[in-house]
């Protein structure tokens, strides 16, 4: 391990030491995204190949990670060019004591995939400090010398200055499929389904089409540049939207695809699945100042009152105030009060912001999936 640094763009500069993958020297390609932090106390795994962290830099606020090590079973990434799919791992300590058999370490898992760790930093102070300012570019980068000079940061600080914002970039290219399959082949494809759902590939986690195989669901994956009659003409009985990276606003294309399916088939969505569907169903969205990310977000059902906690990732929220009277709030965070979850008054429509599928956990809100499928089969499919 060697001396690394952090530097956000707004000039707030940690020292750390570096693991997993070398950090580039100040003369190299610039390791830089927008830096988040997640809640999370286990499941770092997941977290590091989730395609919705395709552009960020992650900070977990637990402060010892990596202590029950990695095995390619814990990966969630399905249409990702690699299985990590954030750019970089920020942590307090790296654990780097003795693991159960066949697992790797988290060092040689993150070294492997040529993804950049960083530990030794006061986490507590970076979060604290992204939950006052908000989440925000930043660079990870070492010197030859270990050390850092004035001329060296005001060089750093300017190249992150004219770095692109997550607003800005296409996170999706790349990270989703490209073409039609057809039964994804995971471990318990359904032999005799009862529904098959058109699901668009934003960057989807594994975990979401293992779910619906569970409950004897057939998937047919879709491209995100997939058209409305590409998904009326494919048999399908509903359609999924799926998590992905990035704005929900610059995926226009998408957005009108689904506004035309759901005038024939149920939709669902989840994560920016969600966000598309607010914005088809006229509403809009809007750029969180944090966002919410990690395995400990209660939510409650508008109708029963029951809370139940979630696992989310995501850094843009449903506007309410932007909904058209015939869309209705279904869930909501118990801790701000934002839209988690929308239905349609009179079409089988209804999405919701956080994970169902969860993965690593908890699994309280599972029984969205159960609801999508009661749904369709309700609508008639």
């Amino acid at each position: 391990m060697n001396t690394c640094f952090l530097l956000l763009e707004d000039g707030t500069l940690y020292q750390g030491r570096g693991f997993g993958a070398p950090a580039p020297l100040l003369d190299e390609s610039l390791v830089a995204a927008e830096v988040v932090f997640n809640t999370s106390m286990t499941g770092y795994q997941e977290i590091l190949t989730d395609p919705s962290y395709h552009g960020q830099m992650v900070v977990m606020t637990y402060p010892h990670i990596g202590n029950y090590g990695c095995e390619p079973d814990f990966d969630e990434g399905l249409s990702s060019p690699s299985p990590i799919c954030c750019t970089a791992l920020i942590v307090h300590q790296a654990y780097e004591g003795p693991l159960p058999l066949k697992r790797v370490s988290l060092d040689a898992y993150l070294a492997g995939q040529k993804t950049v760790g960083v530990t030794d930093i006061d986490t507590r102070s970076l979060t604290l400090h992204l939950r006052k300012q908000g989440s925000q570019n930043a660079a990870v980068f070492r010197t030859t010398d270990g050390k850092l000079t004035d001329q060296q940061y005001r060089q750093v600080l300017a190249r992150l200055g004219v770095y692109p914002h997550v607003g800005e970039l296409d996170l999706i290219e790349g990270f989703a499929t490209r073409q039609m399959i057809k039964d994804p082949v995971l471990p318990d494809l359904p032999k005799n389904p009862i529904l098959r759902f058109a699901v668009v590939d934003f960057g989807i986690k594994r975990s979401i089409i293992a779910e619906l195989y569970k409950r004897n669901v057939a998937v047919t994956l879709f491209p995100p540049s997939v058209q409305a009659e590409e998904i009326l003409g494919s048999g399908c009985d509903a359609l999924l939207l799926s998590n992905g990276p990035g704005d929900p606003a610059l995926l226009g294309d998408a957005v009108t695809m689904a506004k035309e399916v759901m005038d024939s088939l149920p939709v669902f969505g989840i994560c920016l699945g969600h966000q598309l569907i607010t914005w088809a169903l006229g509403g809009r969205t809007m750029k969180m100042k944090y966002g919410h990310h990690g395995g400990n977000h209660p939510v409650i059902d508008i109708r029963t009152k029951a809370c139940f906690v979630t696992s989310q990732n995501h850094g843009y929220a449903s506007v309410e105030e932007s909904l058209p009277p015939d869309v209705e709030v279904w869930l909501r965070n118990a801790n701000d009060n934002s839209v988690e979850g929308l239905h349609h008054t009179t079409k089988p429509v209804c999405c919701v912001q956080f994970h169902p599928e969860a993965s690593p956990g908890p699994r309280d809100a599972s029984w969205i999936f159960d609801t999508f499928i009661r749904t369709a089969q309700e609508a008639g499919a």
